[in-house]
């Protein structure tokens, strides 16, 4: 057997306190008492692993050299080359962990405890994370004989609500309406209850990064009705997760009216959706309308229904870039109706997937009208499309693009009518990108007016954590469950968001890296530039969504081509950068000038793309501005808490 871990204490000395303990004497005695602020000491005593924190006083405008502010400090000097001022903006997202806190989670980490002290770990770090709630109130009023209505209410869990409930009805209104951070779960929701409704009105409307996880919603129901209208409407990165979501049930009619409609950048999954559900209705109408970049996952959707009737309206219509991907839709389903109206109809490009769609079946219907009716063609499959289906099963498309693809599908009863073949004829109508977000660089002239794009971040505010702890922190896709261990089940989807997107190969040309500290920036930034280098950011969010004149403009490196490393937010736990390098560019700044006083009210960085030849012909740059890859250059603001390094000039 192993040696017993000894229990460990910290243990602050004042910098006034006699010692009369002979050992503690001589490791004060021992510290440089003129130049430091702490020591720590660790020692053993005969049963206890204590950690002495020895105060000195102040010293004279110095930083705590044991922060994690103070060790990236010294990581600069000893890096980087130059003796430019440090950016302010960059060294604001250093930890703010002081000494003791930084030891004492560093040694957690260490022995990989982190998860047992998660929300001391979020607070003291500054980190974004999603805490399970104690419930027991919420599970009291969810169980009672009486209906409960819950109106302007915020960012709570339930769990167990409704359970078992018989008959009435829950009614949920203004819930978490404009909250920059939203953050529900909702567990064995409705679970086994019989002729009982639930009803979500105007649910986390106008937020911001909404993280929503419903798991084993109306299981093993019978009767009743689920409803959701106005749900993440104009949301900016929502991140939903159904989870068991009315399996089982019996007759349990759900509706959703304009789900996720305007949203922004997230991904929504729902998994046993109606599995083995039985003469179950479930309705969407306006499913992601106008949504931007938005991902879509329905995994065991209708799987072994019986006489279940499906209807999905107006689903990803108008939606720029959408990715949906349908996975085991209806298989082995019995008497089932599957119907989509309007599907993608006018959305731009984007990457739609069906597998096993309705395979085994057993005398159901199956009906696509005007799919794929789209702006700009994507790139859409379908496989294991109706195979195996058997008795009367009958599967349709009308008004069907010929850009779609199809592998493996039944040769008999699938009807196709209406082909369409049609092409994208409006390239240059910049329907989906923001006005402003790219522009040519002969815009960059003094005096010139154009409109500046909403430069501000929408990230939750979080740090940057210390080497010695993120180095402990597993960062993979294959560690996926350790992280969902540590951070919580909620936060899963926004884990594995970030993580892929890390993963991703290089571009042609293109060297990545995704960063979780300052100095592993400064290590790829040095690596690709050398160490005379600098950071550069816009310099507030003034002239957002307006007209701006372009004041003095200055090209860094004289103008001349140059190579850069440029960094972006990614959402996740801690302050995360998807860094890459970026040759052939040309790098600017700029003077903002409000329109009408011609006052400066901003200092902007921009950068030029030269070679856009590796792009994809669908970028937003070339909806934007009419061309195509290795055609133009193309030019963007640096965004706020985004920033760029170059070569110091």
């Amino acid at each position: 057997m192993g040696e017993k871990r000894r229990p460990q204490f910290y243990l602050y000395i004042p910098p006034n306190m006699p010692l009369s303990h002979p050992q503690l004497a001589a490791s004060r005695q021992q510290n440089n008492m003129k130049t430091s602020l702490f020591f720590l000491y660790l020692f053993s005593l005969s049963y206890f692993n204590v950690v002495l924190v020895f105060g000195t006083g102040r010293s004279e405008g110095k930083e705590n050299p044991f922060t994690a502010k103070a060790s990236l400090i010294r990581y600069w000097n000893n890096h980087i080359s130059n003796n430019l001022p440090k950016p302010p903006f960059l060294i604001s997202k250093a930890s703010p962990l002081n000494a003791i806190d930084l030891a004492k989670l560093t040694q957690l980490a260490n022995h990989n405890s982190l998860s047992s002290h998660i929300e001391s770990f979020c607070s003291l770090a500054n980190l974004f994370c999603s805490f399970q709630e104690d419930s027991s109130k919420l599970d009291a009023v969810g169980k009672g004989k009486g209906d409960a209505n819950f109106a302007v209410y915020s960012s709570k869990n339930f769990k167990g609500y409704g359970s078992l409930r018989r008959g009435g009805i829950d009614s949920f209104k203004n819930y978490s309406d404009g909250l920059n951070t939203p953050n529900e779960s909702f567990k064995k929701y409705s679970r086994g209850s019989n002729a009982h409704s639930e009803d979500f009105t105007s649910y986390a409307k106008d937020a911001n990064v909404a993280i929503d996880n419903f798991t084993n919603y109306g299981s093993s129901t019978t009767g009743g009705s689920g409803g959701f209208n106005n749900y993440q409407e104009r949301v900016n990165v929502p991140n939903l997760r159904f989870t068991s979501y009315d399996s089982d049930g019996n007759k349990h009619k759900l509706s959703f009216s304009s789900y996720s409609s305007e949203t922004n950048s997230g991904s929504e999954a729902f998994t046993n959706y109606g599995k083995k559900g039985k003469a179950v209705p479930a309705e969407f109408t306006s499913y992601s309308s106008n949504a931007n970049t938005i991902g879509s996952s329905f995994a065991g959707y209708g799987m072994l229904g019986n006489s279940a009737n499906d209807s999905f309206k107006a689903y990803g219509d108008s939606g720029n870039n959408p990715r949906n991907n349908f996975k085991i839709y209806g298989l082995a389903s019995k008497l089932g109706i599957d119907s989509f109206t309007s599907y993608r109809d006018s959305a731009n490009v984007g990457a739609d997937s069906f597998q096993s769609y309705a395979r085994d079946a057993n005398s159901g219907k199956v009906n696509f009208v005007n799919y794929g009716k789209t702006f700009n063609v994507g790139n859409s499959t379908f496989k294991e499309y109706g195979k195996g289906s058997t008795g009367s099963t009958t599967i349709g498309f009308k008004m069907y693009d010929l850009a779609r693809s199809f592998l493996d599908y039944a040769k008999k009863g699938v009807t196709f009518a209406g082909y369409s073949n049609s092409s994208s004829k409006e390239t240059s109508v910049n329907r989906w990108v923001e006005p402003g977000k790219f522009f040519r660089e002969s815009v960059l002239k003094q005096g010139n007016v154009m409109v500046m794009p909403d430069i501000r971040d929408k990230m939750p505010r979080r740090s940057f954590l210390p080497r010695g702890i993120l180095s402990k922190l597993p960062f993979s896709t294959s560690h996926l469950s350790e992280l969902r261990n540590i951070f919580g089940a909620s936060m899963e989807g926004m884990l594995e968001n970030a993580l892929t997107e890390c993963e991703r190969p290089a571009s042609r040309g293109e060297t990545k890296r995704c960063v979780g500290s300052v100095e592993d920036m400064i290590d790829f930034a040095t690596s690709v530039l050398g160490h005379s280098v600098t950071v550069r950011t816009t310099e507030n969010v003034k002239g957002s969504r307006q007209e701006i004149m372009i004041g003095e403009v200055k090209g860094i490196n004289g103008g001349e081509v140059t190579k850069s490393v440029s960094c972006h937010q990614s959402l996740y736990p801690y302050l995360l950068y998807y860094c890459h390098s970026v040759p052939k560019v040309r790098v600017y700044e700029a003077e903002i000038l409000d329109v009408t006083s011609k006052s400066k009210i901003n200092h902007g960085v921009a950068i030029c793309h030269l070679d856009t030849s590796a792009w994809s012909p669908t970028h937003g740059a070339f909806l934007a501005l009419g061309s195509g890859p290795g055609q133009i250059e193309v030019c963007h603001w640096i965004f706020e808490n985004d920033m760029t390094w170059t070569i110091v000039d």
